[in-house]
């Protein structure tokens, strides 16, 4: 082969090696993005039981990751141009001010609140940025395949006294983290500090189950059905009325996404006979029946008590935003201080008395900068809801399967909890990584004067 050929060859080869290394700095940033949700899992798990004397500080353990991940994007000079960013941040360090001029004057509790906007906010972004649809997949199948011991370990949760070591809560307190559940029976929080922890993991969980049956060959046919029983077993075992709706409204938006496509129906019904099966099988156990008992006690008295589940929808969704503007009566345009609301507020200034996540921003923020915030939440929903929409012509269904649990999460989850945050957070992230989808690489063609080399 001539010299020239035979250069122009190895130029062709080096140009097909993959553009991330493994020494890439954007492969480091995705492992602390990962580190991100590994901890959002199990922080509860380490302030319960590996490291129950360092529960106060492992309780923000994710915001020394989250500046990282903005320090490492910052290097990498990945900047995500966006107002909501933008917004979300001067707001943040608006708030901090206000708070200390015209507020409660307390520096810790200020930055407390404004890191949920300056650090955690802009990691959704950073997420979508990094991640692609191959990673959000490969996240996915993380939450099925761990889905399976966390359904056992609520089982033992479920079934053992508070007192037993599988219920203590944060700090090793032997008085048990459960939750007032039904029946003597208490709501597991799994491996979260406190349950809604273990609500919001197993409604992301139902996300991906429902996608990997539409795409079975993403994930192994084993762990699909596994998963599937943890989930049909942790609906009765959390004692949710949460979970259980929003494992309805994640059907109700997989059914949209495949009315339109005729050629999915078949994998509709062959998941709708393994769900089926699955439940069957799971109902004959003692277990299921005694969680199942307690679960319909607690879904019937608590829509006794609250009007029904109408009268719930209106009054803790729909209703936020009019309930939370009687918080701006009587109260500075700035509210009494970013961070207020918080825990941390709580402890060194006293209770908010503020009821749902709108009224604790008007509350802290005032009416003006805290309509800001709220605007952004549900700006940035919305406009995740009409991309996933159009994607769904490209038959890309993940973003809009996952847009489910955003739209019930990022407008008006209490950010407050760190928990609650953290899966706003991710979410977030996920559903923008989505739609990156990888581009099929076409393998390149040698130049016909170019003779292979054997």
């Amino acid at each position: 082969m001539p010299v020239s050929n035979l250069a122009l060859h190895a130029k062709n080869i080096k140009a097909q090696k993959p553009l991330i290394k493994r020494n890439d700095p954007i492969s480091k940033l995705k492992k602390v993005l990962w580190l991100y949700i590994l901890l959002l899992v199990f922080e509860g798990a380490l302030r319960k039981w590996v490291l129950p004397f360092l529960s106060g500080p492992l309780l923000i353990v994710r915001d020394p990751v989250a500046l990282y991940i903005l320090f490492l994007a910052g290097q990498q000079k990945i900047v995500y141009k966006s107002a909501y960013i933008a917004w979300m941040v001067a707001v943040g360090f608006i708030g901090i001010l206000t708070a200390m001029v015209m507020g409660h004057h307390d520096f810790a509790v200020a930055l407390y609140g404004a890191r949920i906007y300056v650090l955690h906010f802009p990691v959704i972004f950073v997420m979508g940025k990094v991640f692609n649809k191959k990673d959000v997949i490969q996240v996915g199948r993380f939450f099925v395949y761990s889905a399976i011991p966390i359904a056992v370990l609520i089982a033992l949760q479920f079934k053992s006294p508070q007192s037993a070591f599988v219920n203590r809560g944060v700090g090793g307190d032997e008085a048990g983290a459960g939750f007032a559940g039904a029946m003597g029976y208490m709501r597991p929080p799994g491996t979260f500090s406190f349950t809604n922890g273990n609500t919001l993991y197993f409604q992301l969980v139902t996300c991906f189950i429902f996608y990997f049956w539409l795409y079975q060959n993403e994930i192994k046919r084993i762990v699909l059905l596994l998963g599937t029983g943890a989930l049909l077993m942790a609906i009765p075992l959390s004692i949710s009325r949460a979970l259980f709706f929003f494992v309805a409204v994640c059907a109700g938006f997989t059914l949209v996404a495949v009315a339109r496509k005729p050629k999915y129906a078949s994998k509709i019904i062959g998941a709708a006979i393994g769900i089926s099966v699955l439940a069957i099988i799971i109902a004959k156990t003692s277990l299921f029946g005694t969680a199942l008992d307690a679960f319909l006690a607690r879904f019937n008295g608590a829509n006794e008590a609250e009007g029904g589940v109408e009268s719930v929808f209106l009054d803790r969704y729909l209703g936020g935003l009019i309930n939370s503007l009687g918080f701006a009566e009587g109260n500075s345009i700035f509210g009494k201080g970013i961070g207020y609301g918080t825990s941390l507020g709580a402890q060194r200034l006293g209770p908010s008395f503020t009821e749902g996540e709108w009224g604790r921003i008007i509350f802290e923020q005032g009416p003006i900068f805290g309509m800001i915030i709220i605007i952004v939440r549900v700006a940035f929903s919305f406009d995740i809801f009409f991309k996933s929409f159009k994607m769904l012509k490209k038959e890309e269904f993940l973003p809009w399967i996952l847009f489910s649990f955003l739209l019930l999460n990022v407008p008006q989850a209490q950010w407050k909890q760190p928990t609650a945050l953290g899966f706003s957070v991710v979410i977030g992230g996920l559903v923008l990584a989505a739609f990156r989808v990888p581009k099929l690489v076409k393998p390149r063609i040698a130049p016909k004067n170019v003779s292979p080399i054997s």
